[in-house]
């Protein structure tokens, strides 16, 4: 009898699942449900990763052009003033129509990519728009190696025919016509004087930044020079002489 008894339980107990193969049991779920979750964490650890590198270099370069602009605008020694007047904020370039002295159209912000120095008047050029050419060959040679990071602009501001007997000085400088009322909306003449006046600093990026004083002579040209300069340093880490593209 209990022999039969004995091997009646262990055919019960044979016959009944186990308790670890329980669906409803914590420990019944499969091991291969856990590297999907890790697989997500993982991509998204990775993307956030990957934007703060694409973040770090971005601002890698552009920290010479930051810090040269810092460095000018604000870590300057006491006592330093600039001859040029700081324009705060910025203008840039416009998108005007221009034409060169061949016809070929053309627009302004095509002058991006070197250190402007800029003069305005009209096509007959009397004595305050002559003095400005000379200043403007003088300030750019003064600088010496560096002149090839500067180009010389004259913006012609009506139709007339230039002078015959200023064309050979002219060689050097990039004279564009331009339509006047639309240039006075970006470039802007001190209180009292005309636009015509003034001489113009615009950055390599096309940001018109400083006005040097209206109808400045040679002996202001030396101050200029000192900011121009100084402008030309300041910068030397990220610009180079040339626009991008060209030879």
């Amino acid at each position: 009898m209990s022999g039969s008894n004995s091997s009646d339980a262990y055919s019960a107990r044979a016959q009944s699942p186990l308790p670890e193969a329980r669906a409803d049991h914590p420990l019944g779920l499969t091991v291969h449900d856990l590297p999907e979750a890790g697989n997500a964490v993982a991509h998204a650890q990775n993307a956030r990763h990957g934007r703060w590198k694409m973040l770090a270099v971005l601002l890698v370069c552009a920290a010479p052009v930051i810090a040269s602009y810092f460095t000018y605008y604000v870590v300057r020694p006491d006592g330093r003033r600039n001859y040029g007047e700081l324009i705060q904020p910025q203008r840039t370039l416009p998108d005007l129509a221009t034409t060169a002295l061949d016809g070929a159209p053309g627009k302004l912000p095509a002058l991006k990519g070197q250190w402007l120095l800029v003069s305005v008047g009209g096509g007959a050029c009397d004595a305050t728009c002559q003095q400005h050419l000379y200043l403007q060959r003088q300030l750019r040679e003064s600088v010496g190696k560096e002149k090839d990071r500067v180009d010389w602009i004259w913006l012609v501001t009506d139709a007339a025919p230039l002078p015959a007997d200023i064309s050979p000085a002219l060689q050097q400088a990039t004279v564009l016509r331009v339509n006047g009322p639309a240039l006075a909306q970006w470039l802007e003449p001190a209180p009292g004087h005309a636009l015509s006046e003034h001489l113009y600093v615009v950055d390599p990026m096309g940001n018109w930044m400083m006005r040097f004083p209206a109808l400045m002579d040679a002996s202001g040209a030396g101050k200029a020079k000192r900011d121009l300069e100084r402008l030309l340093r300041a910068s030397s880490s990220w610009d180079d002489a040339g626009r991008p593209g060209q030879p």
